[in-house]
């Protein structure tokens, strides 16, 4: 907790376009804060950070008297009743994934007025300027190390917070927020996204397994608790499907062992798409198109421009390359033999800037620990796409491939096969319906060429969750994460950086 006198006024006064005031500590009044030219102190962290990273002031704080009737026990109390000279009543902390493994930028973080409306159920159009947030009494946004700083918060006991992305949403309870002073919320397993249904909010995932990635791993590696894993069934917040080669059952005494719905069986009706808000396609190890073809790939695209989103690994790249019209337009794709032999050499992948969001994921994935900055290395990484269509597509990552091999194919056959090109897409995403005004568009598919969660195991000889491994979150592992949690967003365009 941070106490003081004069030293607010110094702090809080500097505005950053789109992230709000800054504050610093109590000592850095008579030198300012310490810290070099573009930089601030984190009023959460006390360290030195460049000016664009701060966190959101929360200077949107509504002044008006509350009442009894709301989640809070307690009645507004704005920056004039703390007195002249004394500083307004402030709340801080750092929002996480559910692991706290990672901190998440762009969470808002409210304390509510009233309770927050329940969330609907499945496939949704949900355009940023319907998720807007109105019954509040104070909100701000994190920023990309996850810190909040709201000022003119209410003070009493009790108080209800709310941090929201997407779907996923925590409340939780701050025991005490004294008047006129700055309380910095310091138990990190207060400020993380839920785990469980128990603590909050969970979009509704449905993931297919497959032979050569695991991405049911990766989802219980955020953090989500093995009690959401069930059958479609069941209420859990992740169901899983078999895909060819992929685990097909939990292990016994999980679920009682019960064995995965075929994935091929599930995906072709609508209907079974529309129950959930995201669909995560692990790759199968080869296309499998005769299970896509027709009613399959035109339900995927009816899913998204209804609001779905969809993640899909490698070898799934068949419901583009090979789907709808919409869907084929999105890339240019190698040939079927190229796909097949390219599999490349450990790379290093490069995140592309010249979007708001690239930008964004640049300087959080430095943040993490990645280094050098703006670069990572990436290991399983394969070559399906010749190149994207900017008109409709964003590419977020790239290689520079060194060479390939083709494991699959006799020596004879390596002629058939081109050098692969000097920069080849790794992540890229679009919005749907393609050809739909972009305040208009529902859905998001995002691709990835890369075997993600590479080192996971999700053969049917293991059993969910035998096959996956604990450690640390590798750094292609991260970018994931990132663009999963934006995958869980409101739909907006990708703005160009400036």
């Amino acid at each position: 907790m941070i106490g003081g006198n004069e030293w607010w006024k110094v702090c809080l006064v500097v505005a950053f376009v789109g992230l709000g005031a800054t504050a610093c500590r109590e000592d850095a009044v008579e030198g300012g804060d310490g810290c070099d030219d573009g930089f601030q102190m984190s009023p959460v962290t006390g360290e030195c950070v460049p000016a664009s990273q701060m966190p959101d002031a929360g200077g949107e704080a509504d002044a008006d008297e509350g009442d009894a009737s709301g989640p809070n026990d307690w009645v507004g109390n704005g920056i004039e009743n703390c007195g002249a000279g004394n500083p307004p009543t402030m709340l801080s902390g750092v929002v996480t994934i559910p692991s706290g493994e990672l901190p998440l930028p762009g969470v808002a973080v409210y304390v509510p007025r009233s309770e927050p409306a329940s969330f609907s159920e499945g496939a949704e159009c949900l355009p940023c300027d319907g998720e807007e947030i109105t019954d509040y009494w104070v909100k701000s946004r994190t920023n990309l190390r996850g810190e909040f700083l709201l000022t003119d918060v209410p003070a009493g006991t009790n108080v209800q917070l709310v941090m929201e992305v997407g779907k996923w949403r925590r409340q939780v309870t701050v025991p005490e927020i004294p008047a006129c002073e700055h309380t910095v919320i310091d138990d990190p397993d207060l400020t993380r996204l839920p785990r469980n249904q128990d603590e909050g909010h969970m979009p509704q995932f449905a993931v297919t397994t497959g032979e050569f990635d695991a991405l049911e791993c990766l989802m219980r590696r955020i953090g989500i608790d093995d009690s959401e894993f069930t059958p479609e069934d069941q209420d859990g917040r992740v169901h899983l499907f078999a895909g060819r080669g992929g685990t097909d059952r939990y292990q016994s005494g999980m679920n009682d062992g019960a064995a995965f719905t075929r994935a091929w069986e599930w995906w072709g009706d609508l209907n079974n798409l529309l129950d959930y808000d995201i669909i995560m396609h692990s790759c199968e190890g080869s296309a499998y198109m005769d299970d896509k073809r027709g009613t399959p790939v035109e339900a995927l695209q009816d899913f998204t421009e209804r609001g779905g989103r969809v993640f899909l690994s490698h070898w799934h790249n068949g419901w583009l390359r090979e789907g709808t019209e919409d869907f084929r337009s999105v890339a240019n794709w190698m040939s079927m033999e190229a796909i097949t032999g390219m599999d490349l050499e450990p790379e290093t992948g490069f995140i592309n800037i010249e979007f708001d969001k690239g930008l964004e994921l640049r300087e959080w994935m430095y943040e993490t620990g990645t280094t050098p900055r703006g670069e990572f290395p990436i290991v399983e990484t394969r070559g399906s796409i010749e190149s994207v269509n900017p008109e409709y597509s964003q590419e977020w990552v790239w290689i520079e491939p060194s060479g390939f091999d083709a494991p699959f194919l006799p020596p004879e056959m390596g002629d058939l096969f081109p050098d692969p090109p000097d920069e080849m897409t790794q992540y890229f995403s679009f919005n749907t319906p393609i050809n739909a005004p972009e305040d208009s568009q529902c859905g998001r598919v995002v691709f990835s060429d890369i075997h993600v969660a590479a080192g996971n195991s999700s053969s049917v000889d293991h059993p969910f969750p035998s096959g996956c491994v604990t450690g640390s979150l590798t750094p292609q592992e991260k970018a994931l994460v990132f663009m999963l949690f934006d995958l869980a967003r409101c739909i907006s365009p990708d703005k160009k950086a400036n």
